[in-house]
């Protein structure tokens, strides 16, 4: 009996590694081995030689890294990771207070899901395509954000906004909102769905208003949906490249270098294949940090 219940968990983990060997197989050699060698790559020179932390002394010493001295009130170029910060601190809210709005609003109301198509094209937009659309969203000739700034009276604003240091970070940054708002948009219309109507009931019965509603019932219950959301969009906007390298390429002068599109740079331009690979490998760091808050947050009790 004990001999056939082992032949039978045998039996059960052998049907497992057959099942997910080759998935782990490909994991492996494709992403966990290239990733190992980029971080070993990042210690080494190009003799191949140990040099410890240099390329990364280096990289964080390079003025397309930090520039602080140019940081606020003075335009950019502020150096690619306080890029990357800037992009985070705004794109973030708007992304996520956008896309609570737009679910909301759009919440059991007729053509919702026809209006709400419209809002995810954005997300389904190749981000290269994305990154042309904003150059022109902004351009003063055919652009329509810069037409609707001429129209009521924000003359100065009615010009090429990607051509100029002081307007192309943000440009970048109110275009990506509007590729990836739709994203937002649709998990919180998925959370709406979840949430009870009895508790809107009982809110309206103890004499609840529509706000009190929304800030005591809505956002609470939404908790979780907005953990996975802030989780995906830091991390998507630690990594832009795409946008950037199609609407601006770094310019004008650096003024929106991010760290993927250094990273490139330095790898296909520059030839430095180890201080690319430091670049990545604080990449790599960033993007650990934000994927263990969000294990330990989606695991606390609360």
């Amino acid at each position: 009996m004990r001999t056939w219940r082992g032949w039978k968990r045998i039996g059960r983990w052998g049907s497992f590694l057959g099942f997910t060997a080759p998935a782990l197989l490909l994991i492996l050699f494709f992403i966990i081995l290239p990733a190992l060698q980029t971080i070993a790559l990042s210690f080494t020179d190009r003799q191949g030689d140990f040099v410890g932390l240099r390329n990364f002394v280096q990289v964080l010493s390079d003025p397309d890294t930090f520039n602080l001295p140019g940081f606020p009130p003075g335009p950019p170029p502020w150096g690619s990771i306080v890029h990357n910060a800037v992009w985070i601190l705004l794109h973030l809210p708007l992304t996520i207070g956008l896309g609570l709005i737009l679910a909301v609003l759009l919440d059991r109301v007729w053509g919702a899901t026809f209006l709400k198509s419209i809002i995810f094209l954005g997300m389904v937009t190749p981000m290269i395509v994305g990154g042309v659309i904003i150059r022109f969203l902004f351009d003063e000739n055919a652009g329509i954000a810069t037409a609707i700034l001429r129209a009521v009276g924000l003359t100065e604003l009615g010009r090429s906004w990607t051509a100029y240091p002081e307007t192309a970070l943000p440009a970048l940054i109110l275009g990506s909102v509007w590729l990836w708002v739709g994203f937002s948009m649709i998990l919180y219309s998925a959370g709406l769905a979840t949430i009870p109507r009895d508790y809107y009931e009982a809110a309206a019965v103890d004499g609840a208003g529509p706000l009190q509603q929304f800030w005591y019932i809505t956002i609470p219950s939404l908790r979780p949906v907005t953990m996975v959301i802030v989780a995906m969009t830091v991390l998507w906007e630690l990594k832009i490249f795409d946008i950037v390298y199609t609407a601006t390429l770094g310019g004008p002068g650096g003024a929106t270098m991010v760290l993927a599109l250094q990273m490139y740079f330095y790898a296909f331009r520059a030839l430095e294949f180890h201080r690319a690979a430091a670049v990545a490998t604080l990449l790599t760091l960033f993007t650990l940090i934000v994927g263990l808050w969000f294990v330990r947050t989606t695991r606390s009790p609360e």
